[in-house]
């Protein structure tokens, strides 16, 4: 990891492995990228498994992340849906979702980022959103803690029944949690993309931020997944490209770093390549940024 230099604008970094420790592999993987910041998992991204840590882990992460500037993230399971029509899944997404915000404590992270599921079963939107106030909300309310972590929305690509792909989508879903002031957002620009905002259009990156701030206020934009695309706008597919490789192609991104509502927001890519093409990435970003 690179120590941050406080007038670094929009720190860079990826999302590291962690399997067999968080310090002892996470760190060095995250240091061979150049990392300023980073994004983890604290348990199976496709599972129901609730792991508990491991205290000494848990401890060196933290004070290296401390040490070294680096704002950290965790990344909650892809199998979280809060709109779901199963009562199984609900009642193990805030099992899920809970562990994530606790773990997220304990490593010293900034954030956890959930995504924001969608009405299965074929219930309406309401429906679905009147079920994500019942049982989020709540885990909101938990957060009292000085050191507890911002839960932070990620919007999908808009595939099937999504609740929220469009930016004026976070607005519904604000609303159903009241605004929470422990409530951000983790932009994707793959996914909004994806579901129809081009990003590569005429001042096309400026627009959709523009949209964002006028949905959900200023200061809402937490953390930002930068990846390109390897699909064209409105396709509604998530398949992230390498930055600059794909049809969002580089020059949004360097757009994106000098927009406002981006301003000490850290970027977090989630690129193919593995770690060469992760360091790439990495790189790549930093470039756009010094521009």
């Amino acid at each position: 990891m690179s120590t941050i230099d406080t007038t670094c604008r929009n720190p860079v970094g990826g999302h590291v492995p962690v399997a067999g420790g968080l310090a002892s592999v996470g760190l060095p993987y995250a240091r061979e990228l150049g990392a300023e910041t980073v994004q983890v998992f604290v348990a199976n991204p496709r599972g129901w498994a609730t792991p508990p840590g491991n205290p000494k882990q848990d401890e060196a992460f933290r004070a290296a992340c401390a040490a070294e500037g680096i704002p950290a993230y965790v990344h909650a399971p892809y199998l979280i849906n809060f709109g779901s029509h199963t009562e199984a899944t609900v009642e193990k997404s805030v099992e899920s979702l809970r562990h994530s915000l606790r773990r997220a404590r304990e490593i010293g992270a900034l954030g956890v980022v959930v995504h924001t599921g969608s009405a299965t079963g074929g219930r309406e939107r309401a429906v679905a959103l009147a079920q994500v106030r019942e049982h989020m909300l709540p885990l909101l309310d938990e957060l009292t803690h000085d050191d507890d972590p911002y839960l932070l929305l990620e919007s999908t690509a808009g595939q099937g029944s999504s609740l929220c792909s469009r930016t004026w989508d976070f607005g519904p879903y604000f609303d159903a949690l009241d605004a929470h002031p422990m409530l951000g957002v983790c932009l994707d620009t793959c996914h909004i993309f994806a579901a129809g905002h081009d990003l590569a259009g005429p001042s096309g990156m400026d627009r959709t931020l523009d949209l964002l701030v006028d949905t959900v206020g200023e200061g809402r934009l937490k953390l930002i997944h930068a990846n390109d695309s390897k699909d064209v706008a409105g396709a509604h597919k998530d398949r992230h490209e390498n930055i600059g490789s794909g049809h969002i192609g580089a020059e949004p991104f360097r757009a994106m770093m000098a927009h406002p509502a981006t301003a000490g927001v850290p970027l977090i890519i989630e690129t193919p390549g593995g770690k060469e093409g992760h360091a790439m990435d990495v790189a790549r970003l930093k470039e756009l940024r010094k521009a």
